[in-house]
């Protein structure tokens, strides 16, 4: 097994700065830093999502997702690495089309909510969002692999079918956006 952490603290941070992977220290708030750190609050909010009675399907497919989402991270960390492939970006896609061939078609937007399961499910879903823009972001000024922004674009369409599915398991109805224009407008 790899490096294990024996000291939590290290005090190494306590001027603004954080160690890459590969060594090097930059800054708290670099690009890469605030990418890998907000694909990691991704994680956390899949973990949310995976506290609650969930179908074993579902499940299934958040737990692997966890796994690559650290993966992830590991790669946004160490400069030059590579975790994230084609195949991470197919499995997503399968089971995308597999849960959503389930679905009725959507005619109107929904908002996020629907039981606790799919309101985390919604909030993990933004901030997939938040992480696919600060990858892109860090691809402005560092490589990155296309598979990366790729894996992030197919999570978030994943993880909106997955709220629908999750509504439905909860309670049988998703929550439908509704225009409250003031008269006369």
């Amino acid at each position: 097994m790899g490096h294990r952490l024996s000291k939590i603290y290290t005090r190494t941070g306590d001027d603004g700065s954080t160690g890459l992977g590969d060594g090097t220290r930059v800054a708290k708030d670099d690009a890469r830093v605030e990418a890998y750190g907000t694909v990691d609050e991704l994680n956390s909010c899949v973990g949310l999502v995976l506290a609650e009675p969930l179908p074993d399907e579902v499940r299934d497919i958040l737990v692997d997702i966890q796994h690559e989402l650290f993966d992830l991270g590991s790669e946004l960390c160490v400069p030059g690495y590579r975790a994230i492939t084609a195949e991470h970006i197919s499995r997503l896609e399968e089971s995308l089309d597999a849960l959503n061939a389930a679905l009725p078609p959507l005619k109107e937007f929904i908002l996020p909510g629907g039981g606790r399961a799919a309101s985390a499910c919604h909030l993990a879903r933004t901030v997939c969002r938040r992480a696919e823009r600060r990858v892109f972001t860090l691809s402005r000024e560092a490589q990155v692999s296309p598979e990366a922004l790729k894996y992030l674009n197919r999570l978030s369409d994943l993880l909106f079918v997955i709220a629908r599915v999750l509504a439905r398991h909860e309670n049988g109805s998703e929550v439908l956006w509704r225009s409250r224009r003031v008269k006369g407008e």
